[in-house]
């Protein structure tokens, strides 16, 4: 389904049926890591870094840099997001979510206080979007900036660096760079370095579970800030890591890149849709195929966020989210994935017999939205949301969200892999759908991000 450039993504639904075959029928693209190069050395050994060495990762090309400002900056963020905004000040940062009217999950981000009246959203263009809706409804004081993918930049550089050292020797490293102990900075703390004579503005954070800092500055100066922790790396093992390794990253630490928005459906979201451009709907790819689009929804509670959940305020979507927290809860998992399956699966593109869908190393997700059913003798139990081998591991896993009475560990289920029917997308070759064992583990799966990530 290719929507007009000019399209409303209400007009791309209504043109096309309905939105479950707007979705698993796109023509865009799935998703993209921007123009950092795939690998530098190896992936594997890229992903051994972080657990061994150090890692260093240039993230400036494939996430959108939202910018709000003005006076009303804060309560506008603080009325979207279901995160708590007491004691949010300037020098800080947190994850960022937000719900539909009805109390489903529309997006997340990280979202960072800059300084006194200008904020920093950084992800995926949901919550943003979201965001800017809501700005142009024109209740708020606010103004706002947005710095596109470098896909979809047209040529221009992005208006910030942005990259990240991780693994057990990330902290020696930074000492080394900045000639300072080690700062005392908490999970999702923010603090100043001085690295080439420039100021470096440092997250603490950690993609997989390893001490890790995000670090952004102005882009003119990020040449000169890269090669000095690429000097001074050298002798701490430093590996870069390309983005076939950075895309594996999230399934060690649990976090589930962009479920699908619950948008797509609700009465009152229907200005959004006719607001928000088609382009913008991605793709849905999986072996759940139900014509009832909000069989694809999950809550926030559904993905592990309720420790981010505060209603000590009043936000879109927070007396639906209550209600949800009351009624049957589904929980977050990782899904180990059983390994003489996997080699059925593989195996089947040079051997006689059903051609199964091609499973891509390390990282198989073939749509934006990846949706595969989780089924317990027959019978759906929860969707499994990103999928890919874990060098780390030596093992294949997916993130999903299970019914509660099949979350323990230890449990088997079963992921339908594969679609079926098959889908119009690119990314789809023809293929029969089958099905794989798989054991239900805790999420985060690494035992550094389970037990020490956030201390």
């Amino acid at each position: 389904m290719t929507a007009s450039p000019s399209e409303s993504l209400e007009l791309a639904i209504q043109r096309a049926g309905n939105a479950v075959d707007l979705l698993r029928d796109s023509q865009r693209r799935a998703f993209s890591h921007g123009t950092v190069s795939g690998q530098f050395t190896n992936w594997q050994s890229e992903v051994n870094s972080w657990r061994q060495t150090c890692g260093f990762m240039d993230q400036s090309h494939h996430m959108v840099d939202h910018y709000v400002k003005g006076p009303g900056a804060f309560d506008l963020l603080s009325s979207l997001a279901v995160n708590s905004f007491k004691n949010f000040r300037p020098g800080m940062a947190k994850q960022f979510v937000a719900t539909t009217p009805d109390g489903y999950y529309l997006g997340d981000c990280v979202l960072f206080y800059l300084e006194e009246e200008v904020f920093n959203l950084v992800g995926r263009p949901t919550a943003l979007d979201w965001v800017q809706f809501h700005v142009e409804s024109g209740k708020w004081d606010v103004t706002t900036e947005r710095d596109p993918q470098s896909m979809d930049r047209g040529g221009r550089p992005p208006l910030v660096y942005r990259y990240e050292l991780q693994g057990p020797h990330a902290g020696p490293l930074v000492e080394k760079l900045t000639g300072q102990p080690l700062p005392d900075v908490k999970f999702f703390g923010m603090t100043d370095f001085n690295i080439a004579g420039h100021r470096v503005r440092a997250l603490r954070h950690g993609m997989a579970g390893a001490v890790g800092f995000e670090m952004f500055g102005p882009w003119a100066e990020g040449d000169a800030v890269r090669d000095a922790i690429l000097s001074a790396g050298q002798e701490f093992g430093l590996l870069r890591v390309g983005s076939i390794a950075y895309s594996t990253a999230n399934l060690e630490s649990g976090w589930i890149p962009g479920p699908l928005p619950a948008i797509f459906s609700q009465n009152e979201l229907k200005t959004y849709r006719e607001w928000l451009p088609a382009k913008a709907a991605g793709s849905l790819a999986g072996s759940l195929y139900s014509k009832d689009i909000t069989d694809y929804y999950v809550t926030p509670l559904d993905l592990g966020y309720e420790r981010l959940v505060a209603f000590d305020h009043d936000f879109v979507g927070a007396e639906a989210l209550k209600r949800h927290a009351k009624g049957p809860r589904r929980k977050k998992v990782t899904l180990v994935w059983d390994p003489q399956d996997m080699a059925r699966v593989a195996a089947s593109a040079w051997s006689d017999g059903p051609k199964y869908k091609h499973f891509n190393m390390p990282k198989a997700r073939y749509g934006l939205y990846q949706m595969d059913e989780v089924q317990v003798g027959g019978k759906r139990v929860g969707i499994s949301m990103d999928c890919g081998y874990l060098a780390n591991e030596r093992c294949i896993v997916s993130l999903a969200v299970v019914d509660e009475a099949f979350a323990e560990i230890g449990t088997e289920v079963t992921v339908l892999w594969g679609e079926n029917p098959n889908s119009r997308k690119p990314q789809v070759e023809p293929h029969e759908q089958t099905a794989i064992k798989a054991i239900v583990a805790p999420a985060p799966f690494g035992t550094h991000a389970r037990t020490a990530y956030r201390e």
